[in-house]
């Protein structure tokens, strides 16, 4: 298996997320907009990051983008017919000034901080939406729906996700920690670390996570380490063959596998978007299944 290519695009735009501390000020980690107010409206808006991308279409506002970036059309099939301006590294300055957006939304990052520059340079609004923390997500869904007329709407959003993670911790609250692993990636090796909206929800499931230990919130480790952890549960959101539970048995002295709860976890609860309540009731069903259905209401369709 070629270990540099990446596993997935959610590990792609958990990857750029991850690169906002590092910018040479805090101020680049906060929504930021500039230059125009944050309170005009937004017509045509080209989106740099597929997190973003999807909370316009949660919002029904998807009519506002006039372009988008390379990974979109494979998340939402209504946006194939939009012009494409490059991925989330190597973004096309030429193609997003050629669309005359009124607003382009990117996450902050030292791979896009150059193309941000010089967006700002040529007079056009770049509003900057770090994507790593819960509280960072919802502040996300919130500014963009009061840019896009959709206030009432990412107010609805918002709430669902505060309610959902409420109720989850109440349900799991009295179950005993669980040591939990969630591995993005198997070769090479990335898990969750601290600080992310995943290492929130395996908090909120009743999961203890074992990789809290390291600072960044997706950590690249090494087999070895992860076997000296010991996790009693591993949800592997990798869609690589085999299976979860058959490709960690090659490690039968990790308590999860032995207990058989290596569990494959869908890739889409990694992505940090409008929908991190149904991710939250993934985690938590695959760390507590016996515990009541969590995270949504019984007559939510969502799977």
């Amino acid at each position: 298996m070629p270990g540099a290519r990446p596993a997935s695009i959610l590990l792609a735009c958990l990857v750029l997320s991850m690169s906002a501390p590092s910018l040479d000020s805090r101020a680049d980690e906060l929504p930021s907009s500039s230059p125009a107010p944050a309170a005009v409206p937004a017509r045509r808006i080209v989106s740099m990051n597929p997190s973003l991308t999807s909370i316009l279409v949660t919002l029904d506002a998807a009519d506002a983008l006039v372009g988008v970036e390379e990974h979109a059309a494979r998340v939402h099939a209504e946006l194939a017919s939009l012009p494409v301006v490059g991925g989330l590294f190597n973004p096309s300055l030429e193609a997003v000034v050629a669309l005359e957006p009124d607003l382009v939304i990117l996450v902050p990052s030292v791979e896009q901080r150059d193309f941000r520059t010089r967006l700002e340079a040529l007079g056009i609004e770049v509003l900057s939406l770090p994507n790593i923390s819960v509280e960072e997500i919802l502040a996300s869904i919130e500014i963009l729906g009061a840019r896009v007329d959709r206030e009432a709407r990412a107010r609805e959003r918002v709430a669902a996700i505060r309610s959902a993670f409420e109720t989850t911790r109440s349900l799991t609250s009295a179950a005993e920690p669980l040591r939990t692993i969630v591995v993005l990636q198997r070769d090479p090796l990335y898990v969750v670390g601290r600080g992310s909206f995943i290492d929130q929800m395996i908090e909120a499931s009743g999961g203890s996570n074992v990789a809290a230990g390291f600072v960044e919130p997706y950590p690249r480790v090494d087999v070895e380490w992860l076997v000296g952890a010991a996790p009693e549960v591993i949800l592997d959101a990798t869609a690589d063959p085999p299976d979860a539970a058959a490709y960690w048995s090659r490690w039968p002295s990790i308590p999860a596998v032995a207990n058989g709860r290596a569990i494959s976890l869908p890739r889409t609860a990694t992505f940090p978007g409008p929908d991190i309540d149904r991710s939250l009731r993934s985690v938590a069903e695959r760390i507590h299944p016996q515990l009541p259905r969590v995270g949504l209401a019984a007559d939510d369709p969502r799977p």
